[in-house]
């Protein structure tokens, strides 16, 4: 069986989402600033229930998802990085936005520092903090079974996973990206996604399966 660690649903894999999203603002001050940055969709979508307001404002998005994510919901983007990585995202905000007052709504906890450590060169880059994430509880009867491939979507998915079943041995691992594969406990039988999609983990989780 594959599993992925993700609320996202696809055919041909079992869905067990690890996290568990929780908004931590009741409003967003739009006042000093004039271009909004996401690195995840989860972030527009809880912007959209802090306030609506943000569509106003053009958007920066971290990659393809994020950036289909802020149109669906009536959003305008302006930048999308191309590999999916902060420090991608960071080199086109100094290309393209130096000149903007940027406003990164984010989660507590956030994987790279490469977009804040643009101040050091100078970009106005303000951030506020709108939700946390949390890991579910599960019973151990519903851990996958031994042999099973496990489809990690972000580190925290991995701590999560570690906290309800223990480990992650007896399993084959594929990793969203490098940050997440580096999240893993020495030893993991792990395999990285050729870009970093959900869809292109799955093709490579089925490959891997059908070997």
């Amino acid at each position: 069986m594959i599993y992925l660690l993700s609320l996202s649903f696809y055919d041909g894999v079992e869905n067990l989402p690890m996290i568990e999203f929780v908004p931590t603002a009741n409003s967003i001050d739009f006042s000093s600033c004039d271009i909004l940055l996401f690195t995840s969709k989860n972030a527009v979508v809880v912007t959209n229930e802090i306030d609506k307001k943000w569509k106003k404002l053009p958007s920066i998005a971290i990659g393809s998802q994020t950036a289909k994510s802020i149109k669906e919901l009536g959003g305008t983007v302006v930048g999308v990085g191309e590999s999916f990585y902060a420090s991608n995202l960071a080199q086109i905000i100094l290309e393209r936005f130096a000149d903007k007052k940027i406003l990164y709504l984010r989660p507590k906890e956030i994987a790279s520092n490469a977009l804040l450590s643009l101040r050091k060169q100078g970009i106005d880059i303000n951030e506020q903090v709108i939700y946390e994430t949390r890991c579910r509880i599960y019973d151990k009867k519903e851990k996958p079974p031994m042999g099973s491939i496990i489809i990690a979507t972000s580190p925290s998915t991995i701590k999560c996973f570690i906290e309800n079943f223990g480990s992650l041995d007896g399993y084959k691992v594929v990793a969203i990206g490098d940050t997440t594969a580096a999240a893993l406990p020495v030893g993991t039988d792990f395999f990285i996604a050729s870009k970093p999609l959900i869809t292109e983990c799955i093709k490579l989780a089925k490959e891997i399966w059908n070997s």
